[in-house]
């Protein structure tokens, strides 16, 4: 075989091993972002200001915002927020939009594409120590967020 060949060969073999490596990179890379959650919990207000009398304006003062903080929209449907003693709010149709929040409210409300309601009459959050989990359609937990004494 020739010198010219011989080089070409080498060549050739080198650059399907540096692309061989290089793609798995990307590859894992591209999945990593994917996996990066893109959903998150924003602010949080557990305590409702004020007198705690169950009015819907009380209820309502307590809320969790969810955020979506990636590029895309996201389907919340069937997605469900819960608290410590498993009280669970099941979100109904709703889309996220990229870059987008939605505060969901202790109480009652119409719901928007920026607030739901719960529907409760009582109080879900607890002042002195509470944790909020979020989970997607699948049960997949998809953020968290806790507060008060450990």
């Amino acid at each position: 075989m020739s010198r010219s060949i011989a080089r070409l060969v080498v060549t050739a073999a080198c650059g399907a091993a540096l692309a061989s490596a290089v793609v798995p990179a990307a590859v894992a890379a591209e999945r990593s972002a994917a996996a990066r959650p893109t959903v998150v919990f924003g602010k949080i207000q557990y305590d409702s200001p004020g007198r705690d009398d169950r009015s819907d304006r009380s209820l309502n003062a307590e809320w969790v915002t969810v955020t979506n903080t990636g590029k895309k929209a996201v389907d919340l449907s069937r997605w469900t927020l819960t608290d410590n003693e498993r009280h669970t709010y099941r979100f109904g149709k709703l889309r996220l939009a990229a870059h987008a929040s939605v505060r969901v409210h202790t109480g009652t409300g119409r719901d928007t594409a920026a607030d739901v309601y719960q529907n409760r009459r009582a109080y879900v959050w607890n002042n002195d120590r509470d944790k909020a989990t979020l989970r997607d359609a699948a049960g997949r937990t998809v953020a968290t967020a806790s507060w008060g004494r450990r």
